[in-house]
């Protein structure tokens, strides 16, 4: 292979490096905005990330149910709204793993396990863990979600996330004794 045909094939590899790391920001940003949905939250943020005509689904007999399926960026947001006011999650923290994310040109699909924790305002608890399937498309330099589905893997009350128990460490070593003396 000639130096130009090496040039191209190592910048076509770092491309999909940078938009996989672009995507994980999307992904990220998606989570951390939904972790704190309230009357703070700024939604034009949340709306930034999803393309024009994008599709937010919940898939599945549970999330099917529930979810159903909401088309283009305006009917996400006005879904998702409905949790800041007043707060449905008294707190919640999503945790994405075993991540795939395939490239091809201006279009991707990342596929990731999610586990959810959250309290919500009634005081009660929860632990979920789904599967998110979730198409991208680059819009310029940017890429942002142009189908998101989310099919629950299941789902279990726990009691509470926060135990005022001590965290236990190691008791202190003697200084006297450690110096030898």
């Amino acid at each position: 292979m000639d130096l130009a045909g090496h040039v191209a094939e190592l910048r076509a590899r770092l491309d999909e490096l940078e938009a996989q790391v672009a995507i994980r920001a999307v992904m990220a940003d998606y989570m951390r905005l939904c972790d704190r949905l309230d009357a703070s939250t700024p939604m034009h943020e949340l709306g930034d990330l999803f393309t024009d005509d994008a599709v937010w689904s919940g898939r599945g007999a549970r999330y099917g149910a529930v979810y159903g399926s909401h088309r283009g960026r305006a009917a996400i947001i006005a879904m998702l709204d409905r949790y800041r006011t007043p707060p449905h999650f008294a707190f919640n923290a999503h945790f994405l793993t075993s991540e795939k994310i395939v490239v091809a040109g201006h279009g991707a699909r990342g596929q990731w396990m999610m586990l959810q924790t959250s309290t919500y305002r009634n005081g009660s608890s929860d632990l979920r863990s789904a599967k998110l399937t979730v198409e991208f498309a680059r819009e310029g330099a940017r890429w942002r979600i142009r189908c998101f589905e989310t099919e629950n893997l299941f789902s279990r009350p726990v009691d509470r996330w926060d135990d005022p128990a001590p965290v236990p460490v190691p008791a202190s070593p003697d200084p006297i004794r450690d110096r030898g003396t």
